[in-house]
């Protein structure tokens, strides 16, 4: 990520550069690093392993785990307080949390609510000192009752275990398809916890080592103490949990984010401008990782300063383009470049000049270009009254356009650096539009047609009411069943 404060010193970084034979033999953020916060500071930045963390996951597991409220109330504390208020509304993550709260009130308090059940003859309701009353009134009221009759509390452990493990799947739908639902449903399964011997076992080890339990609630989590607190960000917790299972996750921008010096220079850019517009060679850039950088920067500052995105796009681009508009507030301007000759793609010419009549006609005086080619540098050098920031992607970018651009002062910032992690959305529906059209373009029939077209050849006499009831009992609840390969098969009859 290369993007420059307001006051970066340029020269610099040039003179950085040429002490360094005048070449990027370190990555650009190193370098920029180095001249902002001096080399050894920069050096020591380098090595830290979960940098610009995320905090999706970690937020949605530890609301689902049940951590603390005050924990999510605390700004320096990871959990994010705005997935605590959207799991909240959700009755099957409110169901889990809770369950977990007093799984891990039973825990901690085993001997106490023993010892009031058997002495002082209470119930689990009587006792909010040990077990969060609220918690068991939450349950009741979304359909779930624990309560029992004379029951011990590795009774209560083992009731809870087995309502989290038939409901666990309920909230599959809450983590992105990305990451291994099995490796996140293992943490909420306590082993042998259906048991009362796999429940006071599993009771023994998490007493044992309650300090590596991130804020002492009970997970099935075995790790080493000295990996600090495992939900610290996605980076770090995503990590240790494929590590865990012996798989390494090698995504890693799913999880980590552009850091304040990137964001704040893009904010600076969009500051000291008057009207902004983007524009993207959809030849030459990508629309999943451009809708990753605008849906991690602040939207109020994006709406208030850019007009509009202007798309100039090409027959032969992904499908993705054409969906765009649905993913953000910001108006799109969707340009298909018909070609003359097959060839020939006319998107770059278009882009130049459609880039030099907003500036000139629409009084835009600062554009964020979105594009790798290095054919561009002819534009944004032709146009110095003009602001231009670039985004680009780092394996297409090459050297020598990055050097032009750090001669002439242009902010460039690499797309690939924003969190692709919260953004999976424009995919699946991207994908989803394409498997539709190709089952359109496929598989199109009337099972009214062929249903009569079967009584002709079989000769069957079917009165008008045989012909109704058989339609509904055989063809109506027809469903697709699909193997292990892929394979497709219609299945009729009852189901």
């Amino acid at each position: 990520m290369v993007v420059f404060p307001l006051s970066f010193p340029y020269n610099k970084l040039k003179r950085r550069i040429n002490a360094k034979g005048g070449q990027w033999l370190v990555k650009e953020e190193q370098l920029i690093a180095e001249v902002l916060y001096g080399e050894e500071t920069a050096d020591r930045s380098r090595y830290a392993l979960y940098e610009n963390g995320t905090y999706m996951v970690i937020s949605k597991f530890a609301y689902l785990i049940g951590v603390p409220f005050h924990i999510f109330e605390n700004e320096h504390e990871p959990p994010k307080m705005e997935w605590y208020e959207a799991l909240e509304k959700d009755k099957n993550a409110r169901i889990i949390r809770n369950l977990c709260m007093l799984r891990t009130a039973f825990e901690r308090n085993y001997r106490n609510i023993y010892q009031a059940m058997r002495y002082d003859l209470k119930g689990i309701a009587s006792m909010p000192e040990y077990i969060p009353r609220e918690c068991i009134d939450q349950l009741s009221a979304d359909g779930l009752s624990i309560y029992r009759a004379n029951a011990q509390p590795i009774q209560y452990i083992i009731d809870i275990n087995s309502h989290i493990a038939n409901r666990i799947n309920n909230c599959k739908n809450l983590f992105p398809i990305w990451l291994n639902w099995s490796y996140i449903r293992q943490l909420f399964i306590m082993p042998g916890g259906t048991t009362e011997k796999g429940a006071k076992g599993a009771a023994a080890d998490y007493y044992a080592h309650k300090e590596i339990y991130p804020y002492q609630v009970y997970m099935n989590w075995s790790a080493p103490s000295n990996v600090g607190n495992i939900l610290y960000n996605d980076k770090k917790f995503v990590r240790l949990l494929y590590e865990h299972h012996e798989d390494y996750f090698t995504d890693m921008s799913k999880v980590t984010d552009a850091g304040l010096i990137a964001k704040n220079g893009i904010y600076d850019f969009l500051e000291r401008s008057s009207r902004t517009a983007v524009v993207v060679d959809c030849e030459n850039a990508d629309p999943y990782k451009l809708y990753a950088t605008l849906n991690n920067l602040d939207q109020a500052a994006l709406l208030g300063k850019i007009s509009k995105i202007i798309l100039y796009d090409d027959v032969h681009t992904t499908t993705a383009w054409k969906i765009l508009e649905k993913f953000t507030q910001i108006p799109i301007e969707h340009n298909l470049i018909e070609r003359i000759k097959e060839n020939k793609s006319l998107v770059d010419i278009r882009l130049t000049t459609g880039t030099c009549r907003e500036f000139f006609q629409n009084d835009t005086d600062s554009f964020i270009l979105a594009s790798s080619d290095s054919d561009y540098w002819g534009l944004i050098s032709a146009m110095p009254e003009a602001h231009f920031l670039v985004l680009v992607e780092s394996d297409k970018c090459g050297p020598d356009i990055k050097r032009a651009m750090i001669d002439a002062g242009i902010t460039y910032c690499y797309m690939d650096d924003f969190c692709t992690g919260n953004s999976d959305e424009i995919r699946i529906q991207s994908v989803l539009n394409e498997v539709r059209k190709s089952l359109d373009e496929a598989v199109h029939f009337n099972i009214q047609e062929l249903f009569q077209e079967a009584i002709r050849r079989t000769r069957a006499e079917l009165s008008t009411g045989e012909q109704a009831q058989f339609y509904d009992r055989y063809l109506r609840p027809m469903r697709l069943n699909v193997d292990k390969e892929g394979n497709v098969e219609v299945l009729l009859g009852p189901l």
